[in-house]
């Protein structure tokens, strides 16, 4: 898939828009550029529920912009730090309960 320069400009446009503003609540293009993600795709993650949107007239998609940065941020990757630090503390743990 190949990006023209005016499509850039397009999601450039709607970003710094999005970002930016004050705005709270984002329309499709808006939770697409603020995602990274393609509308296309986003019309996707709606149509399965899989991403928090509203429909107050039925048609019209809106997103909360803070509920946008939960969905983002949902599923966290620990670090390798993070797991050896809760594997050394769970072995002195079973250490300590089998004195």
């Amino acid at each position: 898939m190949s990006i023209t320069l005016q499509d850039l400009a397009n999601r450039l446009d709607l970003l710094t828009g999005a970002v930016l503003s004050n705005k709270t609540v984002l329309t499709v293009e808006e939770a697409a550029a603020y995602t990274g993600l393609s509308i296309s795709h986003v019309y996707k993650l709606t149509s399965t529920q899989d991403i928090p949107h509203y429909k107050p007239r039925g048609k019209m998609l809106y997103f909360e912009r803070a509920e946008l940065d939960s969905w983002l941020l949902q599923r966290r990757v620990k670090t390798n730090d993070e797991i050896n630090t809760k594997a050394a503390n769970h072995v002195a743990g079973v250490r300590m309960a089998g004195v």
